[in-house]
């Protein structure tokens, strides 16, 4: 397997002159001023005496110097610890802390936020915005700072060229990145990721969906969360693309404009973000009666559905060959339109344990309400006596699962069987041909009186798909299921919707798909939407 670093060496050099990070309308960096400043990082790492295997923290706002400072640590065989910039300051002090990071890169806003006294490693603070320095724990530090530029044409006194690139590829079990998967401060959970768990994951990507020099992308997810750093970071530049980032989370109306002028040639995103597209600008006008009557029209409906798509594609650049979506199920019925339109999307499956992924299919091939087949270097499993017919949980092992976590040993053991499988805490089954078919978490579970597993995420997707309803959250409440629900309130009411009656046909009309023993008791609207994880995933412990 090609070491990642061996496709980003090779990607730089073929594509000097080529842009690499953007942000969109402003800096934007080639990937020879990438290698450029990433050479230059490495010149001032090695003046303050950072090691190989010394922990760099990245708590940062996505940007063009997000994706430089990443690959200049994670080059110089440093272990990156990757911090979602939304965490709380005591959050970051916290992990920080725990990770036993020595150099932070941060934005000044965050770090004006932060407590040096409560993160006693950290020797020097690097701006993210513009690489200055904003702490030196040692004079020398501030030194190696100011004589930067000296120390760099001591190296390079001819200058720095393509010839001087040069990346370690003997290092495949060794650690790469500490990623941790929440802010708590309590037992932190930071995944341990190897370099060859990033390999499989870019080999894997480069194979199934290869990019190259003239592609370019728009990333909107979190950097610091495996998902967004891995498909819109490593996978697309090792490929020669160009990343183009819009910062914090962007409005529709930014996001559409990004993707009309950029034209990327893949989609990373979440199901809620499709979800949201199809209910505001597809399920208006096939709902209308006319479109009702021609779609049900052999022949007419393909010309509707190919009208429909190519309208959708379009809205994404028209450059688009594929929409990759993750962290959360399909709905069900947007799955069944998007399928009639013949849209190009497909439904992952992966955690960041897996660096991210564990499961994927062309979407050409994609079953139905599955999230793909086991990748490559992963083998999958579902701990069940029939896990054709009886749902149990994934379990999975291969090149890309995580080393444990760090500094963590009593949650290491527990996320492994004996046998030296992860348990990933999902509930799935498997069909004849490999495809995954997730049911839902397993701490989700509810046990019903009489010893039923029902999924309340097989009940969301109903309740989801009846007017109105923006999102939803099942929970249990004694012997009754209560159904949470988030609505479009202001467009009820515009529409004469009395919302005390319409609690009544929701749930008549969600109670006639499910089982006697997974039937909704109650509707309750919630004023507000669900607070979300920074993958979009509903944090339901809230809403216990």
């Amino acid at each position: 397997m090609k070491h990642y670093f061996t496709r980003f060496e090779e990607a730089i050099k073929a594509n000097w002159d080529r842009p690499a990070l953007g942000n969109f309308r402003g800096e934007l960096f080639t990937f020879g001023e990438v290698a450029t400043q990433i050479a230059r990082f490495h010149v001032f790492f090695e003046a303050i005496g950072l090691k190989k295997g010394d922990k760099v923290a990245l708590c940062a706002k996505n940007s063009a110097r997000w994706g430089v400072t990443f690959f200049a640590a994670n080059t110089y065989e440093a272990v990156v610890v990757p911090i979602l910039a939304d965490f709380n300051p005591e959050s970051v002090n916290s992990l920080v802390d725990h990770s036993e990071s020595s150099v932070l890169l941060t934005d000044t806003d965050i770090w004006n936020k932060l407590d040096i006294s409560k993160m006693p490693k950290i020797r020097t603070v690097i701006s993210s915005s513009d690489f200055s320095l904003l702490y030196a724990a040692e004079e020398s530090i501030q030194a190696a700072n100011d004589n930067l530029d000296q120390l760099f044409a001591e190296k390079y006194p001819n200058g720095f060229s393509a010839s001087d690139v040069s990346y370690p590829t003997d290092n495949d079990k060794e650690l790469a990145i500490i990623n941790y998967t929440s802010g708590t401060t309590s037992a932190p959970k930071g995944v341990m990721l190897r370099y060859e768990c990033i390999s499989a994951n870019v080999a894997f990507g480069q194979k199934r969906l290869p990019s190259y020099p003239e592609d370019k992308i728009v990333s909107m997810l979190p950097m610091a969360h495996m998902y967004g750093m891995m498909f819109e970071l490593i996978y697309p530049l090792c490929g020669g693309s160009s990343i183009y980032y819009l910062g914090k989370t962007p409005t529709p109306a930014l996001l559409l404009g990004a993707m009309a002028e950029v034209k990327p040639y893949l989609v990373i995103t979440v199901p809620l973000v499709m979800e949201k597209i199809f209910k505001s600008k597809v399920a208006p006008v096939i709902n209308k009666p006319v479109m009702k009557v021609v779609t049900a029209i052999p022949g007419i409906n393909k010309i509707i559905f190919k009208k429909i798509r190519n309208t959708l594609l379009n809205a994404f650049g028209g450059n688009v060959r594929e929409i990759v979506m993750g962290g959360a199920a399909l709905n069900p019925d947007v799955e069944k339109w998007f399928r009639k339109f013949k849209l190009p999307f497909t439904v992952g499956y992966g955690m960041t344990e897996a660096a991210p992924l564990m499961a994927y299919e062309d979407w050409w091939d994609f079953a139905s309400k599955s999230c793909g087949k086991a990748i490559d270097t992963v083998e999958v499993r579902i701990d069940s006596e029939d896990p054709y017919n009886k749902v149990g949980e994934i379990q999975a092992k291969g090149t890309n699962i995580m080393s444990g976590y760090y500094k963590n040993e009593e949650a290491t053991k527990a996320a492994f069987t004996e046998d030296g499988w992860m348990r990933t805490g999902d509930l799935g089954l498997l069909d004849e041909k490999g495809n995954i078919f997730i049911k839902g978490r397993s701490k989700n579970m509810i046990l019903s009186a009489s010893g039923q597993n029902i999924y309340p995420e097989e009940i969301e997707a109903a309740v989801n798909n009846q007017p109105y309803v923006i999102e939803s959250v099942v929970v249990d409440r004694g012997p009754r299921l209560v159904a949470l629900v988030y609505m479009d309130s202001e467009k009820a009411r515009t529409e004469g919707v009395d919302l005390e009656e319409y609690k009544k046909t929701l749930m008549a009309e969600v109670n006639k798909t499910m089982p006697a023993y997974s039937k909704v008791n109650i509707v309750e609207y919630m004023e507000q939407p669900f607070e979300k994880t920074p993958k979009m995933s509903i944090k339901r412990f809230m809403y216990k």
